[in-house]
């Protein structure tokens, strides 16, 4: 299974901090963050953040980050202006 957030990390230090604390339940995830390029607020200026593996519950990834003070969604196919 592969999902697909955006989120509202700024930086490498603090993706690596949320792929730490998500490994620490889930040691078996793969996790790819791409940062934000556009500049513009979240949820059209958003990190996409993908995580793959056999067995999670986006929900419970969601709202791990948001205890952290992290906005998190899953991708929607829609186009920002």
């Amino acid at each position: 299974m592969i999902e697909v957030f955006i989120t509202n990390i700024e930086s490498q230090d603090q993706a690596d901090k949320v792929e730490k604390s998500i490994l620490s339940d889930h040691s078996d995830l793969k996790i790819n963050t791409d940062l934000n390029e556009t500049g513009l607020p979240f949820p059209c200026g958003h990190t996409i953040m993908r995580i793959e593996g056999n067995n999670f519950n986006s929900n419970e990834i969601i709202s791990l980050l948001n205890k952290s003070g992290i906005k998190c969604q899953i991708l929607e196919d829609k186009i920002c202006a």
